[in-house]
């Protein structure tokens, strides 16, 4: 995602420690300390650290309901954690929001509805409507409304600070059935609760952009840790608890060295596989890229 991205020697895409104390503006909290129950054992994932992301409680109609790091320079979010919890009614129409605290000091702590008129000190904090506009992408949730169960909880997830640019073939096929495969793991073998963190990973160069202003990843990716499941996993399902992990392609030009293309794809999806693989494997194919040692979960979810 990724305009005037450092090197990666230096800084690239940076997991937030929990005790993050960098650059912060108006009410949004310097850490995740509001909302640290949406991550494992209350503890964000650990690796380097980067002054240009922001920790969001995201809070609406006075509740918290998920949580992301925000890239202020992309515009968009790095990666956004929740806890599963299956709908209990149908996808809300969009009706999108932004989050006041990016643009204004001492703005109100909630999201906000974009209006007909949106405030340039918005348009320059953060993605707005219009960056989507004729961009050729999709709305890509990392916080899917389907997997949160009220409607309260699934309107909250159309913030754009919860959104990247996602193609549509990708969006709409392999990765969609992502989800609905993870939310079934939930409902057939756990016992208890499910955290999941869905981020993305930037191209190793020549950055893409929607707008000029929002930048594209390369790759999606996603996890989840269920500490509590079933003792009597049937032998196909052993190898994805605790905890497993996906990555999903967003561009079907790159190469196959993390996601290789799958021929037997129907042809509009191919190109946008997703790859699932266990946490450690994730986490080795975040730090290759990355240059930084990544731990998404702690205990025994680290599995």
């Amino acid at each position: 995602m990724w305009k005037n991205w450092l090197p990666f020697s230096s800084a690239v895409l940076l997991f937030l420690l929990p005790w993050f104390g960098g650059l912060v503006m108006g009410e949004i909290s310097k850490d995740f300390s509001p909302c640290l129950d949406f991550f494992y054992n209350k503890t964000p994932p650990r690796g380097i650290i980067g002054a240009e992301y922001q920790p969001i409680c995201q809070r609406y109609k006075n509740r918290y309901h998920f949580a992301s790091l925000y890239n202020r320079r992309h515009r968009a979010p790095l990666y956004s954690a929740y806890i599963l919890s299956p709908a209990d009614g149908r996808r809300p129409k969009p009706k999108w929001k932004y989050e006041p605290q990016l643009a204004f000091s001492g703005a109100s702590p909630e999201m906000k509805d974009f209006k007909a008129t949106v405030d340039q000190n918005v348009v320059e904090s953060q993605a707005v409507l219009q960056d989507y506009k004729n961009s050729d992408f999709s709305k890509g949730h990392l916080c899917p409304s389907m997997h949160q169960r009220r409607e309260e909880d699934r309107k909250a997830t159309f913030t754009l600070t919860n959104i990247v640019p996602q193609r549509v073939a990708s969006n709409s096929g392999p990765w969609n059935r992502l989800e609905k495969e993870v939310l079934n793991r939930f409902k057939d073998f756990c016992n208890g609760l499910m955290y999941v963190i869905t981020g993305t990973m930037p191209y190793k160069s020549n950055t893409r952009w929607i707008n000029n202003r929002v930048s594209v990843p390369e790759y999606m990716w996603s996890a989840y840790c269920c500490p509590s499941y079933r003792a009597d996993l049937p032998e196909a399902m052993k190898q994805f608890f605790p905890t497993f992990g996906a990555v999903g392609r967003n561009d079907r030009s790159s190469g196959e060295e993390i996601v290789p293309i799958n021929a037997a794809v129907k042809p509009s999806f191919r190109g946008y596989d997703v790859r699932q693989v266990p946490l450690k494997n994730l986490e080795g194919i975040l730090a290759q890229r990355l240059n930084a040692t990544i731990r998404l979960f702690r205990g025994k979810c680290e599995k």
